[in-house]
């Protein structure tokens, strides 16, 4: 994984909409032109993104055996960047259950029923307190592990 995949994933979600079609500055598939805000946070700047996205990016590819915990590391990180005027929150998503594929996690979804948890473990997760986070991705874990045996009851 690296900026140009991040990069395309944002231009797959974005483009033909009227953030692409209307809002010149939008800047669909490259990195954000505007400082945005998470809530009441402040990101990146959009001249720091590049170098933020680099240093990101070399320190999650420096480790040896990616496990849940670096994959939710990552994502608060990249949300903590939020590299794009919009839809850091669904790119960060889609990357989030890559990796879980790809490093032999077990995937999740945050659905509606752990919204409200997953943007509250974010913040706490950015103030040290991680529990809150995993905790809910791994009710996600759960979720997802009971959709696929719920899907292959079905195929019986």
């Amino acid at each position: 994984m690296g900026e140009e995949l991040i990069k395309e994933y944002h231009k797959l979600l974005k483009s033909a909409t009227t953030d692409d079609r209307v809002k010149h500055w939008f800047n669909v598939g490259e990195y954000k032109k505007l400082e945005n805000l998470v809530g009441d946070m402040a990101t990146s700047k959009p001249d720091d993104v590049k170098k933020d996205m680099t240093k990101l990016l070399k320190e999650y590819h420096s480790i040896s055996k990616i496990t849940l915990e670096n994959i939710v590391d990552f994502h608060v990180k990249f949300e903590s960047i939020h590299p794009f005027q919009d839809g850091n929150g669904r790119i960060g998503r889609m990357i989030m259950f890559r990796e879980t594929l790809k490093h032999s996690v077990i995937p999740f979804i945050i659905d509606e029923k752990h919204k409200q948890y997953y943007y509250r473990g974010i913040m706490k997760y950015r103030n040290g307190e991680k529990k809150w986070l995993l905790d809910t991705i791994r009710c996600g874990q759960d979720d997802f592990v009971k959709m696929c045996n719920d899907l292959l009851e079905g195929w019986k």
